[in-house]
Order: C-alpha cells, then sequence, then structure tokens
C-alpha cells in the first residue's frame, strides 16, 4: 500500500457510484449505487475508513429489522482497483466500535467480549487481536468493548471503554495479544475513549462522561461534566475542572486534531469548539501533562445555532458538519467551512430525517474526511434509504474560494 491509484480508478469515474447534485448549492457528491444490504453506512466520524492508498473503501451494513446500533450491522468493503464490494457477514460488530489500519486495510471490531480482525482481500478471514479477561467479563454480556477503536499513537494498542452490566473499564488492548490493561474504573458511564495521536502522548486518552440506561431500572442520568483526560498511571482529570454543570452538560462529539495537539468537540448551541488540553497541572509530575490545572481556553471556530457531528481536515483549516434542529427532526444538513475564507457550502442543504427503521441504527450523516483529506465521507438519505456517499474536497475549495 505504498502508491496512490490511477484515475481510473478514482470515486468520480466508478461505476460503483452515481452523482447526484444538491439542488440548491449545486455542490455534488458521489453515491454507493451497488448495493450489498438494504442499509450502507459510512464509518463513525472518528473512525475514517478509507485506506491510505485509495483501494479500499470499508462501509458499515444493515439488515433491517435485525440489529440496532448496538449490535447486529456487520462490515463491507468497496475495492475500486477491482470495481466490486465485498460483504463479510462474520463482522457483526458492538457499538460504532470498527477501526480500520489506513495502511494495511484491516478493519478492528468488536464483538462479545473480544476484538477481531479482518484484510480487505477476498480469501481474507478473521484473526483474534484480544479479549477482555475472564475475571473483568464473569460470564456476562458486555454493552460495549469500545465505542470507537482507535490506535495509540505508537500503533501498540487500541483504547477501550468496556461496559458490563453496571461497571465500566477505560484501558487499552495491546495489539499482540497481551493482557488487557485497565487504567482506570469509573463509577459511572465513561466512553468515546480515544487514543492521542501525538508520539509524545501515546499514553494518554480522552474518555468522556456519557448517560447511560441502566440495566436493572432503565433510568439514564444526564453527564455533568464531559471531557476528561486519562494518562497510564494518573487519574482522571476534567478537560474543564471548573466548567458548571450547566455548560459541561452542553459539550459532546469530540476528536483529537491528526496532530493531537488539540482537542475539538461541539458545544450545543454554539458551535464547533477548539481547545488546547495541554496546560501544565501543578499536582503532576515534572514534564507531564496529565490534565489543566484551571479551565482552558476555547475557540469557538464555527458559530452554529444547532450543529451535531463534526471533522477537520489534518491541518484543521477545513471543518464538516452535520446539523439536525432538534432529535428525530428534520430536514438536517451536512455543511462545510473554508477557515482560510471564511465561506460555507452545503453539501446537502435539506437533508430529510431518515424513515423508519433506521434511526434504530444511530443513522446520522457522521461526516469525515478521509484518504489525505480528498474526499468527505457520510451517510445520506436523499434517495429514501440509507447510503454511503463521498464529496470531494476540491470541489468543496472551488466553491468556498
Amino acid at each position: 500500500m505504498n502508491h496512490p491509484l490511477p484515475a481510473a480508478f478514482s470515486v468520480e469515474t466508478s461505476s460503483l457510484f452515481t452523482p447526484w447534485c444538491d439542488p440548491l448549492s449545486g455542490v455534488e457528491s458521489f453515491v454507493l449505487q451497488r448495493r450489498v444490504a438494504p442499509l450502507q453506512q459510512s464509518f463513525y466520524y472518528t473512525n475514517p475508513s478509507f485506506t491510505d492508498d485509495g483501494r479500499y473503501l470499508w462501509f458499515y451494513c444493515g439488515f433491517p429489522p435485525a440489529g440496532n446500533a448496538n449490535y447486529g450491522r456487520t462490515l463491507a468493503v468497496v475495492d475500486f482497483e477491482r470495481q466490486e464490494i465485498r460483504h463479510y457477514p462474520e463482522t457483526q460488530f458492538l457499538d460504532a466500535s470498527p477501526a480500520v489500519d489506513l495502511r494495511t486495510g484491516e478493519a478492528y471490531w468488536c464483538t462479545g467480549p473480544e476484538i477481531w480482525k479482518c484484510g480487505p482481500l477476498v480469501d481474507a478471514s478473521p484473526e483474534l487481536v484480544n479479549r477482555l479477561p475472564a475475571e473483568i467479563v464473569r460470564g456476562r454480556r458486555p454493552w460495549r468493548i469500545a465505542t470507537h477503536l482507535t490506535f495509540s499513537a505508537d500503533r501498540k494498542a487500541l483504547a477501550i471503554d468496556a461496559e458490563i452490566g453496571r461497571e465500566w473499564f477505560v484501558g487499552q488492548a495491546p495489539l499482540d495479544g497481551a493482557s488487557v490493561e485497565i487504567w482506570a474504573r469509573p463509577t459511572r458511564a465513561y466512553n468515546h475513549a480515544q487514543f492521542c495521536p501525538d508520539p509524545l502522548n501515546a499514553d494518554l486518552i480522552l474518555v468522556n462522561q456519557d448517560s447511560s440506561t441502566d440495566p436493572v431500572t432503565g433510568e439514564c442520568p444526564n453527564y455533568e461534566n464531559r471531557m476528561w483526560l486519562l494518562r497510564r498511571g494518573h487519574p482522571l482529570r476534567p478537560l474543564y475542572p471548573d466548567a458548571q454543570a450547566a455548560v459541561a452538560h452542553m459539550h459532546g462529539h469530540e476528536w483529537w486534531s491528526a496532530d493531537g495537539r488539540h482537542v475539538w468537540y461541539i458545544h450545543y448551541g454554539r458551535g464547533v469548539m477548539r481547545v488546547n488540553p495541554f496546560i501544565p497541572n501543578p499536582e503532576s509530575e515534572p514534564g507531564t501533562t496529565s490534565g489543566p490545572a484551571g479551565n482552558p481556553d476555547p475557540e469557538n471556530i464555527w458559530p452554529l445555532d444547532y450543529v451535531s457531528h463534526a471533522h477537520t481536515s489534518a491541518d484543521e483549516t477545513l471543518v464538516v458538519a452535520d446539523c439536525f434542529p432538534g432529535p428525530r427532526t428534520g430536514p438536517a444538513k451536512v455543511a462545510f467551512l473554508n477557515r482560510a475564507t471564511g465561506r460555507t457550502a452545503d453539501i446537502v442543504t435539506n437533508m430529510p430525517y431518515p424513515p423508519e427503521p433506521l434511526p434504530r441504527y444511530h443513522a446520522h450523516p457522521h461526516p469525515q474526511f478521509c484518504y489525505g483529506d480528498r474526499y468527505i465521507c457520510y451517510t445520506t438519505f436523499v434517495y429514501g434509504r440509507s447510503d454511503l456517499a463521498l464529496t470531494p474536497v476540491s470541489h468543496l475549495l472551488e466553491a468556498t474560494a
């Protein structure tokens, strides 16, 4: 996987995709028209799935009414060189756990108490990567092993945020099969764990308080202070230690910048925010940044009255977001911001809310930059179903010049 594919295998020229043009903005997307499942869906926005060489694009599959957002979806891959799609029914996964090694093309996912991987080739078969220890599982069925798997910067482990019964575990699962390491056992729900991609902070995880439905009572209390940092050997520390609950519970849907120097997140009702989390804490050991001493100063990069998820290019100059006006409401939009010019363009201006039973599969656009920021990948519902779509970033740069 060393060289980009020739133009003959580009998304724009592939017979697997059909063009769709937004009638108001004029922005063109390419929708995967070849189908292997009734529901075809992009990966969660934190986990790009288009390999570095441009040959493979992984995506989720669903077969309503079977399964839901927690379990039952499977994986398929677009092979641009062979111009075909391969579905792997053996990849049923928990939550939004799948992650792709963009260098090798291998997909990783969680099922039961285990993490598996599979390559993209025709004759590929699954391989066990790691599993939670029996003393943690104790015969129970995990609700999750990882919300969305991420690789450590040294490529030696995957972050986990397991939830089993009324217990939570945050740590790492080594890729070589060595014992799972638990770094923290919080007493309430923490998930959305993401390794910092900066090699200097390979032992740092961003993890977040979240609401969680009690498996016995059905109660679902809201979180109080959303974003936390966890460094191996240190306690959990809030990113905003002085945040009032009325503010901190408005934070959500976080991700690291590609260089690991910023945390980006949504402040609901305000917009897409960016913050530098590396403020030395006087209680930390010299040279560590296990958490801020006081509240860091965030930047409101893209003020928006309503926004659900967002993602950035590697250099942080481009932003994409999906914007739903409220839960289970529509129409929504998928929008693009060129920070250099301050101009925006709608990729989809009026996205209909997905019809039943698609909402049970967490069917949101979840736009993300991918393949070296050449494309934005997202899920679209413009044809009244769940489809995978790609928009060339070059077109958006022209529209926002």
